[in-house]
């Protein structure tokens, strides 16, 4: 078949699905019941069915009033019993694959239970939607004539009493159709390399021969691979190795510290950046839209959704609503019943509702990484945008960051305290210190109120890290790859605490 006939071909295909889509556009609350009916029906003589009476479950209020919200080390047990062989406790259908979750750079390890179900109408269903709604807002794109630079985890599946585990991206990609993997570039083979600077070598011998149009992956690694071809290739900008490259989907991490690198190594005006929002548990979202920082959220994809209104979820009585229920502008945890067996799981993250109609998000945070030591309540989504405008007034580039709290002790005020390596430093680290305090005080008015005549809050500290220093950390903990995140915000000292000690 020739190039240009499997390009129409492809996007025919993949347009229709668009179709379907307009559904849950016009049916959200419908095609949401509908899931969690199917969900109920296929798991009621599971375990975890019969325990909570599945079969006669014929409402969500029902539902919500019977099935108690989990989290990851409430379900332990019965993962670990999967991953020993039992099934049929959690999910009817055998479970095999356990993505082993990377999300943090905590020692303990999760693993998420994959199902066939999860695999073919979630993750590879939503990776065929990314394609078509692209194609829907970029009908002359020519996508399908060339290959996509994907980068994914560095960790090979490792087996383990008859069932296997490792990154998502290395299930999906040991999974995946064989037409999914024609369009793609590197092989299999390097793909699933577990050592990440070896890999970085094999991915651009290969990726460098091939006519590649699009590049998926983390923003953060992605990053580090691209100025690595540069380097190679002694080209000014990524046009001059891939001239018909269109666009960049991402997800994983903010876009928003990385945007401005991103431009200089991609500048064309018409190049396309698209995000999406997944995780090990599922794929929640999709930017379907051009130039726009809002994501679709699916909802046909085996997923159930809930939210917890962040103001209760440190509450004895958490304020929990379904889909139907939720208001703009509002900081929400997930929670999600899957198609792999999570029910009513709280997967950590808080997103934002831009749109009701239809529902679009934006992902805010996790509720574990923030700063709330002194009820200033600084999220993500407040650091990121302040690093934005900072580094846009000052002129600098940020390569990776993270910050934590500095304790009141006696009469000393508490404050927070910043470690952020440049690829491009300020001309004076206070007064970028000065503008990134005023702009979280413009962004985020608890913390505004905190440091008003530094009442709790002194002025933040910001240390300039040594070049590499996040890559060193990452590597001392055999984190280098993909998947891997450095942790932003956190309440506690223990990451500031072990690369100030690094940064020497």
């Amino acid at each position: 078949m020739s190039i240009p006939l499997f390009n129409s071909i492809a996007s025919w295909l993949l347009k229709k699905r668009y179709h379907q889509i307009e559904l849950f556009l016009k049916y959200p609350e419908e095609v949401q019941q509908e899931v969690l009916m199917q969900l109920l029906s296929f798991a009621k003589d599971t375990e975890i069915g019969r325990k909570h009476e599945f079969g006669s479950i014929v409402s969500y209020r029902t539902f919500a009033s019977r099935v108690p919200v989990t989290s990851y080390e409430e379900m332990e047990p019965d993962i670990e019993r999967t991953r020993r062989g039992e099934q049929n406790i959690f999910w009817p259908t055998g479970i095999k694959w356990f993505a082993k979750s990377s999300g943090t750079t905590n020692a303990k390890s999760k693993f998420i239970p994959v199902s066939t179900e999860a695999l073919e109408d979630c993750h590879y269903k939503s990776g065929k939607d990314l394609l078509c709604l692209y194609l829907n807002n970029n009908e002359n794109s020519q996508l399908f004539t060339g290959k996509s630079l994907r980068l994914g985890g560095s960790k090979e599946l490792y087996e383990d009493n008859g069932t296997f585990f490792g990154d998502l991206s290395a299930i999906l990609i040991d999974n995946m159709p064989f037409w999914a993997e024609l369009s793609s570039t590197p092989s299999n083979k390097v793909s699933l390399m577990s050592e990440w600077e070896s890999k970085l070598k094999a991915i651009i011998k290969e990726s460098t021969q091939e006519n590649v149009t699009s590049l998926a992956g983390v923003p953060s690694w992605m990053l580090v691979l691209l100025n690595n071809v540069i380097e190679d290739t002694g080209k000014d900008h990524l046009f001059q190795v891939w001239e018909n490259l269109e666009v960049y989907f991402h997800g994983g991490v903010s876009f928003n510290p990385y945007k401005e690198q991103y431009k200089k190594l991609l500048p064309r005006k018409s190049f396309n950046y698209y995000e999406i929002y997944n995780a090990s548990e599922g794929f929640f979202a999709i930017q379907d839209r051009n130039n726009s920082d809002e994501l679709l959220l699916m909802l046909d994809y085996g997923i159930f959704y809930e939210f917890i209104a962040m103001e209760t979820y440190y509450d004895e009585e958490q304020k929990i609503v379904p889909l139907w229920e939720v208001q703009k502008n509002k900081n929400y945890a997930i929670i999600i019943t899957t198609n792999a067996g999570l029910w009513r799981y709280k997967i950590g993250d808080t997103i934002k509702f831009t749109s009701i109609s239809p529902y679009r998000i934006k992902v805010t945070g996790r509720t574990k990484h923030h700063i709330n030591v002194f009820g200033e309540e600084l999220i993500i989504e407040n650091a990121e945008e302040a690093l934005r405008n900072t580094c846009m007034k000052t002129d600098s580039e940020i390569k990776d960051y993270t910050a934590g709290p500095i304790f009141m002790a006696g009469t000393e005020k508490g404050g927070h305290e910043w470690i952020i390596e440049f690829r491009k430093p300020p001309k004076e680290v206070a007064y970028f210190t000065e503008i990134l305090d005023n702009a979280l005080k413009s962004l985020n008015s608890d913390y505004e109120a905190k440091r008003y005549n530094n009442i709790t809050l002194k002025m933040p500290k910001v240390h300039v890290a040594r070049e590499n220093l996040f890559y060193d950390w990452l590597k001392l903990k055999d984190k280098l790859g993909g998947q891997h995140k450095i942790p932003r915000l956190s309440n506690k000292r223990d990451y500031v605490e072990e690369l100030l000690g690094m940064n020497q």
